[in-house]
């Protein structure tokens, strides 16, 4: 049989030298592996040798010392190849020499396309068939960048280093569904309490300060929920006070038609309150709490200047707020001080705030006198009687009618009847409007309302206007024929005045209050000479009961109620004889009190020196 070595050498096609290049390594690879067994240690370790691969590389490549792929570094010369099944005679590693490495190296590099494997050596365990090379396929082309589609695939197959992305977008997702879900859970719970508990109040709305100084403060309840319609019925203030109501919505709107008591707790319950889609009631309840009053007071003094002071009900507190060479008169609102301060040149009108800061002057029709001052707290405006400095019977004004912005950002209008300037007897301000009640020196009763166009309006004759009620726009005038009546300024009914039970005789002055008046009566002698004067407190179902008294030897000069009606401030002038006039506008003894006094018991609470309550509407006049 002959071998490999022993044909003769003729020319070969590139097909046969390929598949004799397959046959070699192939030869090589198998002794390679056959021989491992028995290799020293120092050919795998010491030398740092690579075992040899079974596979070529990709592409038909060569490894880094230019051998191929799979062929192992120990060799076996072509001269000693074994023929037919002999098993080839194991030789120590001997390196390849150049020539064969050069060689080799050239023909690994050679294109080729795969060729079947070449059968192995007889005696030889065969090898493993190779599946040959799957042929390159044709790059596609490239398309531009903005044409490419998305490539799902590849985000899949994502490299490891953007692998957190995933847990952390998932971690979001979850921790977005737990919020969404408590929030759903919560407004759901809600529903359900507002389902089973009925309507409850959210917000309340209330200034107690400012419902002790004037009537129309309002307390507004706000609900979680639109409510059905409320009526009157359903809504009670402890204590009792006079009210209207507004509701709509979600709203509860409590007007309080007179001012509130001071240093009091007031209850406001809305019963059986419905939501507007239907469910069960609920009781809308709410309380709060009033201030303590304070009050405003003038004193003259003949050695100094005149002070205006705040002071609480006991007179321990008395604060000085504006101080002037001669104050004729003064007003207060709910934020404001307006006063009248007497110069050689005529007077200056003033308005600042309650702490007596930021002055400012009001302009005046003219250089002249003001008297009467009065105020307008809802209406915004002060009123007062003015007469030029200059006067005679031909030429200038006298007590005529002036009504202007406190705020400053109007003239000073001067209250004309049938275009013609008024000569004012006795005026006031209707309170919680912008209206004025006047008396002319004609004895005219007229009634004009700033707010509107509506001109005046004519109510008779009359005397005089001993009050109006507050919170029910009428007003207690007496006739021409000394009857005192009740007229309703709306729409001009009257009825007559009931006396007192029992009968103090006729009054000089009704100064009304919420729940009745207070009456000043003289008490005379069998001759007709006064022997004494008292302040009577009438009820509205006309029970009688005495609240102060002088002697003869002193005078009462004024009495008024505080905003509710729950004090009285009445001012004494004791001991005539020896009590000198002042010489100012307002002439009035030196020497005045002021006694407060609980409407509720008659219990006198403190006597002040001082005079001109800022609860009373009006400076007193002797």
């Amino acid at each position: 049989m002959s071998t490999d070595d022993e044909r003769p050498e003729v020319p070969r096609t590139r097909a046969e030298l390929r598949a004799a290049r397959e046959a070699e390594a192939a030869a090589a690879a198998a002794a390679a592996a056959a021989a491992a067994d028995d290799l020293s240690p120092s050919l795998s370790d010491g030398d740092g040798a690579e075992p040899a691969s079974d596979s070529p590389g990709e592409g038909g490549g060569t490894e880094r010392d230019g051998t191929p792929p799979g062929t192992d570094t120990s060799v076996v010369s072509p001269a000693t190849r074994p023929t037919g099944g002999e098993r080839p005679t194991r030789s120590t590693f001997v390196p390849p020499d150049a020539e064969s490495t050069t060689t080799f190296a050239a023909h690994s590099g050679t294109d080729y396309a795969p060729v079947a494997p070449v059968e192995p050596n007889a005696g030889r365990k065969p090898k493993a068939e190779k599946k040959p090379k799957a042929e390159k396929q044709p790059k596609p082309e490239k398309q531009p960048k903005s044409a490419k589609a998305p490539q799902p695939q590849k985000q899949a197959e994502a490299p490891s280093a953007e692998e957190p992305a995933a847990p952390r977008d998932r971690r979001f997702l979850l921790a977005l569904g737990s919020v969404l879900g408590i929030l759903v859970l919560v407004g759901a719970g809600l529903g359900v309490v507002s389902l089973t508990q009925g309507p409850r109040i959210t917000q309340v709305q209330v200034d107690p300060a400012e419902a002790i100084e004037a009537s129309g403060s309002r307390v507004i309840l706000t609900a979680n929920q639109s409510l059905a319609a409320i009526d009157e019925s359903q809504v009670t203030v402890e204590p009792a006070v006079p009210f209207t109501l507004d509701a709509a919505g979600r709203g509860v709107g409590i007007r309080f038609t007179v001012p509130l008591d001071d240093d009091t707790d007031y209850t406001v319950s809305v019963a059986d309150a419905v939501g507007a889609g239907g469910g069960p009631s609920a009781t809308l309840t709410t309380t709060f709490t009033t201030p303590p009053s304070t009050m405003f007071l003038l004193r003259r003094d003949a050695d100094g200047d005149d002070k205006i002071f705040r002071t609480d009900l006991t007179g321990e507190k008395a604060v000085t707020v504006f101080a002037a060479d001669k104050i004729n008169d003064f007003r207060a609102t709910s934020s404001q001080l307006v006063v009248s301060v007497e110069g050689d040149d005529g007077s200056q009108l003033l308005v600042m705030d309650r702490e007596g800061k930021k002055q400012r002057e009001l302009p005046l029709p003219g250089v002249g006198d003001v008297r009467d001052i009065q105020v307008s707290d809802r209406g915004g405006l002060v009123g007062y009687s003015y007469s030029d400095k200059e006067l005679s019977d031909t030429e200038g004004r006298a007590s005529v009618l002036v009504t202007q912005s406190l705020s400053g950002d109007d003239e000073p209008v001067v209250t004309e009847v049938g275009d013609k300037e008024a000569n004012v007897f006795v005026w006031q301000f209707v309170p919680d409007s912008a209206a004025v009640l006047f008396i002319d020196f004609d004895g005219a009763l007229s009634l004009i309302d700033r707010s509107t166009d509506a001109g005046v309006q004519s109510l008779g004759l009359a005397t005089t206007i001993q009050g109006i009620s507050r919170g029910t726009y009428t007003a207690i005038v007496e006739r021409l024929d000394g009857a005192v009546v009740e007229l309703n300024l709306a729409d001009g009914t009257e009825v007559p005045l009931e006396a007192s039970d029992p009968d103090y005789g006729t009054a000089i002055t009704i100064t009304p209050f919420p729940g009745g008046t207070l009456r000043h009566v003289v008490a005379r002698d069998d001759s007709g000479v006064p022997s004494g004067q008292a302040i009577v407190r009438v009820d509205d179902d006309g029970k009688a009961t005495p609240l102060a008294e002088v002697d003869s030897t002193g005078s009462i000069l004024q009495a008024c109620a505080s905003p509710s009606g729950q004090y009285a401030a009445v001012v004494i002038a004791p001991n005539l004889a020896e009590n000198p006039y002042d010489q100012m506008l307002l002439p009035l003894p030196e020497n005045l009190e002021t006694h407060l006094l609980d409407l509720r018991t008659g219990d006198e609470i403190v006597a002040l020196t001082g005079f001109d309550a800022s609860w009373c509407q009006m400076a007193p006049k002797f």
